[in-house]
């Protein structure tokens, strides 16, 4: 990948916006997919009570972002 606003940040935030976490799998960040998605789904399973849904949410909002900033390191 290029860097920021690349092709690939892109594909990688349209996954994380579909599967919290799989935009940082396709990037090739195991750990950061893994518990980006467990953060998010466990707090999603638990949207009854209203403030997990909001803070599963913002995760799952930073999840896109954090795929979509993505730079590599070189």
């Amino acid at each position: 990948m290029t860097g920021q606003g690349s092709g690939g940040n892109v594909l990688a935030a349209i996954c994380s916006f579909l599967i919290p976490g799989l935009g940082q799998l396709v990037q090739g960040r195991a750990l950061s997919a893994l518990l980006f998605f467990i953060v998010v789904s466990t707090n999603y399973f638990f949207a009854a009570l209203i403030i997990p849904a909001v803070v599963g949410g913002i995760i799952h909002l930073w999840s896109i972002l954090d795929a979509a900033r993505f730079k590599e390191k070189t």
